[in-house]
């Protein structure tokens, strides 16, 4: 299938963010780097990529607004239209040299999820989707594992780093995800957490407080796939509160029961 306008515009924006996070990444040793926070990590890469997304963006569809990690909320005379962009998902993991990160670019259309794109560009892996067109990476189908049984699931998630509340809920709900099912990760980018979801990679994600940025394209990469995202509760807050949970129907329902227990 031909890719639309609009997916045109969103991989050439992330393709060429790619290339300067690219360039940066192979010479991780020589970045200047600021802390923004415990832990949390931006470096003059992430600033860089966020502005070359922005512009070209801008550009390609004058008029609409933004949720950026860096330059927050931009409104734009568009009022229908919001891209909500991460230039860097996996910051730490960049500045350690490890390959395991993306820029994430959704649209969300009258409030609802419409296109997303996570691109890794140490992988040159290309995850795309459109709201009734499926998702993709790198232009084959993606579908969600059909796993049944939490016992023969791989599920990942994120972990609450220093300066960040939530360790003793977190452990808890480790070690009831280490009892039930066959193995827990943490791999450092929601993003492609979401996107190796949609790819059947993972059979769950999970993860409390995580900023809409991070999780926008990937929510709408895990539906075209075949799975279902809610917040913890089986709701649809999860651009609001952060609080998300992407599988396929069964593992879901036995998800929730699993972290509720905990």
């Amino acid at each position: 299938m031909p890719a639309s306008a609009l997916m045109n515009v969103m991989v050439a924006a992330v393709r060429k963010a790619g290339r300067s996070l690219a360039r940066d990444f192979g010479e991780v040793e020589q970045l200047q780097v600021s802390i923004k926070g415990p832990a949390n990590f931006v470096s003059a890469a992430d600033h860089k990529a966020e502005d070359i997304l922005f512009a070209e963006l801008s550009r390609a569809r004058h008029g609409y607004g933004f949720l950026m990690e860096e330059r927050g909320l931009v409104e734009g005379p568009d009022k229908s239209h919001r891209w909500i962009v991460d230039p860097l998902d996996g910051t730490t993991n960049f500045l350690h040299g490890v390959p395991h990160f993306a820029i994430s670019i959704g649209l969300e259309r009258d409030g609802e999820m419409v296109a997303g794109v996570i691109y890794n560009p140490a992988t040159n892996d290309l995850f795309t989707a459109e709201k009734g067109k499926g998702a993709f990476v790198n232009d084959r189908r993606l579908r969600v594992a059909n796993r049944r049984a939490l016992a023969d699931c791989l599920v990942v998630t994120g972990i609450p780093h220093r300066g960040r509340p939530g360790h003793k809920r977190f452990l808890a709900e480790c070690e009831a995800a280490m009892r039930e099912t066959a193995g827990v990760r943490r791999l450092g980018s929601a993003a492609l957490d979401l996107a190796w979801v949609a790819a059947g990679r993972f059979d769950a994600y999970w993860e409390h407080s995580i900023q809409a940025w991070d999780i926008a394209a990937g929510i709408l990469m895990v539906r075209e796939a075949g799975g279902i995202v809610t917040d913890l509760e089986g709701g649809t807050t999860m651009l609001d509160n952060g609080n998300i949970l992407a599988a396929n129907g069964a593992i879901q329902k036995h998800m929730i029961a699993l972290l509720k227990s905990a």
